[in-house]
């Protein structure tokens, strides 16, 4: 089984069988970097066997800085995760190095599943999603076609998905801006 990617697409954040969920933001340096990253993600994802049944989806956001990444990942479980790093992360990663030497693997983040604070339409297919994250409790973006709260395991750290039909003259406050960039899922 493969990975199949869909452009431009997001994650279903409500997924049945979600136990775990991974942000890490990446450091590229420019737009161009930028697109170049993610289309060494997609090539060295698409290039090989999906990894395990265990990881639902990958998605990766682009930052409308022109610098960042965003990858969203649903697992079964964090030691699915764990599993996954030791078996199959480096081979992806050095793909990806060798395309865009020099990425800063800024920060990995660990989450439960989010719980709604505003639901998306079956439908809405966002064009923009504002991200913030914070010690404690997190601040709900108002505004958005559907807001995500994401909580650690250890309940000190939230993270809040804002999803956005675009990108607004204004928004949360300390929000970072990402628009979808691909989304992976397991295939024929």
């Amino acid at each position: 089984m493969h990975a199949v990617a869909h452009p431009h697409a997001r994650p279903d954040l409500y997924r049945p069988g979600v136990g775990a969920v991974l942000v890490s933001t990446w450091r590229v340096g420019t737009p161009e970097r930028q697109r170049a990253a993610v289309e060494a993600v997609r090539r060295a994802w698409e290039g090989r066997e999906w990894p395990d049944p265990g990881l639902l989806s990958y998605s990766v956001y682009a930052g409308t800085d022109g610098d960042t990444l965003l990858h969203y990942s649903q697992w079964t479980g964090e030691e699915v995760y764990e599993d996954f790093v030791r078996t199959h992360r480096d081979g992806r990663n050095a793909e990806i190095d060798a395309a865009v030497p020099g990425i800063e693997r800024v920060v990995l983040h660990r989450y439960a599943p989010p719980r709604p604070a505003g639901a998306t339409g079956p439908d809405a297919l966002p064009g923009a999603v504002s991200v913030v994250e914070s010690e404690g409790e997190g601040a709900v973006a108002v505004g958005g076609i559907g807001a995500h709260v994401h909580r650690s395991a250890d309940g000190d750290r939230v993270l809040v998905l804002t999803e956005w039909e675009d990108v607004p003259p204004a928004g949360p406050a300390g929000a970072r801006w990402y628009t979808p960039a691909l989304s992976l899922a397991a295939g024929v």
